[in-house]
């Protein structure tokens, strides 16, 4: 959590290594089982991702993929099915 915290002292809350930090914290609290808390952070880094950088970045893709397997572990499987398929 302090990488991430420093991260956006320093570099700001949108910039890309600030999103690889946060898309790794997300990444290991939904590895943790904690999925609804997971989903929070997921959905605002592929915001601010899609508005910095571009949709179709390898970045941007995987933080989406991401959240589909976060939705896809809270049973949500339409909400993930929608999300990889680009719907």
């Amino acid at each position: 959590m302090q990488v991430m915290e420093t991260s956006f002292r320093v570099l700001g809350q949108e910039h890309p290594c600030t999103l690889t930090s946060m898309d790794n914290l997300a990444l290991t609290i939904s590895n943790q089982g904690r999925w609804k808390k997971a989903e929070e952070p997921q959905v605002q880094m592929i915001k601010s991702r899609k508005r910095m950088l571009r949709q179709e970045r390898p970045d941007t893709l995987t933080s989406v993929d991401n959240l589909a397997l976060t939705f896809w572990n809270q049973g949500r499987w339409m909400d993930s099915v929608s999300l990889s398929i680009g719907t």
